[in-house]
């Protein structure tokens, strides 16, 4: 079915509303833009499919409603994207949420699984590939598309229910929505452009001074290129971001040396000198704390990380959870650092691993090699 008029979006809200689950997936662009562009919302039910057309819409607001409607479940494929679009579409984030291919992690599935490989696993269905480049912003789509489109939720509802049988029989549940919760959180998704600067590529080689800078001049290509609605990287680069904040220029002449800022108009320039020197002039208190590279852990250190990790390994062996779902090597190396802060020590990677980290760790407990395979001394 697909949805052109309030009329026909207020009557299926009105009819999801009786599940407690629909199945939500979304099409968007955003190569020439800032904010992504919603251009299609699917929604199913055990009952029916619909693609929803918001591009033909002025009032979407009844999907926002089903959408914060706290008795119906919305569930995801790999949520961040569809989430971060539709916030900035409807003005909301939906919640309660179900991420299946988080749940997937728990149920002996590797951590990041692709929705076809989801479908092919929980459904028995291969599904085909042919409209994956699509424009989704060209009007009329084909029935072709619309179909394509929909089975991206017609086999994820199906799928969300047998998961959810299962977890509950293996007592997983709850580890699931433990997992999932944070991902429904409106701050997870909302750009804060002074902290756009730590996401800018290599500028943990920088000194606090030279942060100070990075964190006003990349606000100042936030600020611009949300206002002309292009991609950030369409103002300057990250290459040449980094540029100008080693050299500091201080006037025209000096900010159009460094190559890659000339579609700059002289207000944008203006602008840009402007944020170098706040950054120049930050009070040494209010500066960013460095950012240096996490230092390589030494050979001893990693030796016994290397072993952690078998652990980790035979643990997700046995529990048929993903590996990287329980802890990285990362994780493990702060474990050793810091065991009261870890992440380890709380919930079910406790229950799963965090205790026996700590036999290992205290020498109550060891691995050998049975039969080509690791086993618990």
């Amino acid at each position: 079915m697909y949805i052109s008029t309030v009329e026909e979006l207020s009557a299926f809200c009105e009819r999801a509303r009786a599940f407690e689950a629909v199945a939500v997936d979304t099409e968007f662009l955003r190569e020439k833009t800032y904010h992504p562009r919603l251009c299609l919302v699917q929604v199913a039910t055990p009952d029916e499919c619909v693609a929803i057309d918001p591009l033909a819409m002025e009032d979407v607001s009844p999907l926002a409603e089903l959408f914060d409607n706290p008795a119906v479940t919305k569930v995801f494929h790999a949520c961040t994207q569809d989430m971060e679009v539709l916030l900035q579409a409807l003005g909301t984030v939906p919640t309660p949420i179900f991420d299946t291919q988080v749940a997937a992690a728990f149920l002996s599935e590797r951590q990041q699984i692709s929705y076809n490989g989801l479908v092919h696993a929980f459904c028995g269905v291969t599904l085909p590939k042919s409209e994956s480049l699509t424009d989704w912003s060209r009007r009329p789509l084909t029935d072709k598309q619309l179909e394509y489109a929909l089975d991206d939720v017609r086999y994820l509802i199906q799928a969300y229910h047998l998961m959810v049988g299962r977890l509950n029989a293996e007592g997983r549940l709850s580890w699931v929505l433990d997992e999932i919760r944070p991902l429904a959180a409106r701050s997870h998704y909302e750009v804060d452009k002074r902290e756009a600067y730590k996401k800018v590529k290599r500028v943990n080689s920088c000194t606090r001074r030279q942060l100070g800078i990075a964190r006003e001049l990349a606000a100042w290509r936030e600020t611009r290129a949300e206002r002309h609605d292009i991609p950030r990287k369409w103002v300057i680069s990250d290459e040449v971001l980094i540029a100008l904040v080693k050299r500091a220029p201080r006037d025209e002449t000096s900010f159009r040396a460094i190559r890659g800022t000339e579609q700059l108009s002289e207000a944008d320039v203006t602008s840009a000198l402007m944020a170098v020197e706040r950054g120049m002039t930050c009070p040494p208190a209010q500066l960013p704390p460095a950012m240096h590279a996490r230092k390589a852990p030494s050979s001893e250190l990693e030796s016994v990380v290397d072993l952690m990790n078998a652990l980790v390994r035979l643990v997700a062996e046995r529990s048929g959870v993903a590996a990287g779902m329980i802890a990285s090597r990362d994780d493990l190396a702060a474990y050793i650092e810091h065991p009261e802060q870890s992440p380890l020590r709380e919930g079910w990677r406790f229950e799963l691993l965090g205790a026996r980290l700590d036999d290992l760790l205290s020498g109550n407990m060891g691995l050998t090699v049975k039969d080509k395979r690791i086993e618990i001394l």
